[in-house]
């Protein structure tokens, strides 16, 4: 065995250590929704959501634990989200914000992030949704979204 598949192998142990702790989180907000009178159509569309942020983008360049991950939204919804699923719309990057707000309330509820956070995440959000959207916009029309950064 090389470094690197020892290497390969202790990053997938942590994915999959990552992912079972982010699928009970989940699965504790699922409750959550319920005891909130939300229909199954909405609780299953806030825990799609926020499932494929926590176990797709968050593990899919390093491991970053659900909690730790309050501080990606921006770069999940300006560029991952729009460009690498063919569902990205203005509509559901809206949706995809309900679930962040509505998910990491409930963590900072069960203490599991702070309140700075949880409102440094709402600011972001503020700050940043309509540069989502023209990003959004962009991709639509064929523009790069990285022609600003050359």
């Amino acid at each position: 065995m090389t470094f690197n598949d020892k290497k390969y192998q202790e990053f997938e142990k942590n994915v999959e250590k990552a992912k079972k702790h982010n699928n009970e989180l989940l699965l504790k907000f699922e409750n959550y929704l319920k005891k909130k009178s939300l229909t199954a159509k909405t609780i299953h569309k806030h825990i799609s959501n926020i499932e494929f942020f926590a176990n797709t983008y968050l593990l899919y360049y390093d491991v970053i634990t659900i909690e730790k991950g309050i501080s990606n939204i921006g770069s999940f919804l300006g560029y991952f989200f729009i460009e690498k699923t063919m569902w990205a719309s203005k509509t559901t990057i809206l949706e995809n914000i309900t679930s962040f707000k509505k998910f990491y309330t409930f963590l900072n509820e069960i203490g599991k992030i702070t309140e700075e956070d949880l409102n440094e995440m709402k600011n972001t959000i503020k700050e940043e949704k309509n540069d989502w959207i023209n990003n959004l916009n962009k991709c639509l029309n064929g523009e790069s979204l990285y022609d600003d950064w050359l």
